[in-house]
């Protein structure tokens, strides 16, 4: 992403500060807008919000490598709906270099079971323990292979007040069997905010945009994209969605 001249403007966070917003029970909800919107929209959020900083920069590019079953089961449950699902993927972050395995598993409550461990590198596979510890808590019953790659950027916003947090996803590119497909003019956000939260300045904005909620799985949305041959058809209309929002001429 090209730098944006507002990014400067914002007071920064750092990483060690970020405990303090730390949110154990909270709300979890996406947006869909185009990056022709994102200067507009940092405009708005300068006052109330501070900006996560890593080594001098504003902004973190975030690499990804999903793993399913040979029968793709994680995938197939996020599709077929099933309440208790699974995302297992290792991450690095870019700035500090970490890099960590993790396991996400929906309860069927509402709530997230989240499952890390801290990796020396970015493995192509998983071997040995790790395997054991991605098997163990995903409850798989059959060996993880690697399926999906993935490179976003991400700005991380903090709330000056309220107990909330703000991340937006830019970027996108997923990889397969060295195949490469962008999404290009796409803006991804996330709110977290308490489970007594409402009143976020960034939801306000975005009812005031009509833009709704959306459900947006990197992983099921890049399945979605790479893989034609597979069952798709619950992530056409948000693939349909995505499509829209990053066009200037139909955006809402």
């Amino acid at each position: 992403m090209k730098e944006l001249d507002i990014l400067q403007r914002f007071a920064p966070i750092k990483l060690a500060e970020m405990d303090a917003v730390q949110l154990q029970f909270r709300m979890d909800t996406k947006y869909v807008f185009g990056t022709h919107r994102l200067n507009g929209l940092l405009e708005e959020l300068l006052p109330g919000y501070r900006l996560l900083e890593v080594n001098g920069a504003r902004g973190v590019d975030y690499e990804t490598r999903y793993f399913d079953t040979n029968t793709l089961s994680h995938y197939l449950d996020h599709h077929n709906g099933k309440p208790l699902r699974t995302k297992v993927r290792v991450r690095r972050y870019g700035g500090s270099g970490l890099c960590v395995l993790e396991v996400k598993r929906k309860t069927g409550r509402g709530g997230t079971d989240k499952r890390r461990t801290p990796l020396q590198d970015f493995p192509e596979r998983l071997a040995g323990d790790h395997q054991a510890f991605a098997v163990l808590h995903s409850h798989s019953t059959g060996h993880l292979e690697p399926v999906l790659g993935n490179t976003f950027h991400r700005l991380t916003l903090v709330h000056r007040e309220r107990l909330e947090r703000l991340t937006i996803d830019m970027d996108f590119a997923f990889s397969l069997h060295g195949t490469t497909k962008e999404m290009p003019g796409l803006c991804v956000a996330e709110l977290k905010e308490g489970r007594t939260g409402h009143g976020s300045p960034f939801s306000a904005i975005m009812r005031r945009w009509a833009v709704p909620p959306v459900s947006f799985s990197k992983y099921c949305v890049g399945m979605a994209l790479m893989r034609p041959d597979i069952k798709r058809n619950t992530f056409k209309p948000v693939l349909l969605q995505a499509a829209r929002a990053a066009t200037p001429a139909t955006a809402t």
